[in-house]
């Protein structure tokens, strides 16, 4: 049992740190530190850490993968499917901002390619099974006709604007996303907006 734990620990831990001082600032030592873990066991679970990098996004992706798979099975409206993708995305995004600040920064940098196209190729799947759903929606009258990926763009565009630029929702307010109870408002005023918006693209015109 000792071997999942250990590297569960070490994918924890430097998930953390990558958060906190992101990709550059972070090391395979402090990750073994924070883990309990030596460097040795890094390096034979992960390579490198690129590898360790690699694997926690990996694990986030394929962690919502499985709901939006679960979501597309579900035997409701495509109408229904997209809200609850658009709730599941803001919590995931919104629950870890500084480390989807990190991964969005590693992958417009592209400082290390051959990195970035692993991660893309990991998110492309998540996003076709968003399009399946709204291009579904669609083909069966559920939808007006519209441009998918221009759409997608749009609610995750929202979602990261919110999530690295919240000022711009919490101008003139007292809000303050680092607060958990000012998060929350945030995140159902962000749900609340975009299954409206959304809503009434969506809807065929009469």
């Amino acid at each position: 049992m000792e071997k999942p734990d250990k590297r569960t620990s070490i994918l924890i831990a430097a998930q953390k740190l990558f958060s906190e001082l992101g990709y550059e600032g972070t090391s395979t030592r402090q990750i073994a530190k924070e883990s309990g873990a030596n460097m040795s066991m890094i390096n034979y679970y992960f390579g490198s850490k690129e590898g360790v990098f690699i694997e926690v996004i990996n694990d986030r992706i394929k962690g919502f993968k499985a709901q939006l798979l679960s979501i597309d099975e579900d035997t409701i409206l495509p109408l229904q499917k997209l809200m609850k993708v658009i709730e599941g995305y803001a919590h995931r995004i919104l629950s870890d901002i500084p480390f989807h600040k990190m991964m969005y920064r590693e992958i417009s940098l592209a400082q290390r390619p051959e990195m970035c196209l692993k991660l893309r190729d990991a998110m492309t799947g998540n996003m076709q099974v968003i399009e399946n759903i709204i291009n579904n929606g669609v083909a069966d009258g559920s939808f007006r006709q519209v441009d998918t990926r221009m759409l997608m763009a749009s609610i995750m565009g929202t979602i990261t604007s919110v999530a690295t630029m919240p000022n711009k929702i919490t101008q003139g307010s007292t809000l303050d996303i680092n607060i958990p109870k000012d998060k929350e408002i945030l995140t159902d005023r962000l749900i609340a907006h975009l299954q409206d918006l959304v809503t009434t693209y969506l809807t065929p015109q009469k």
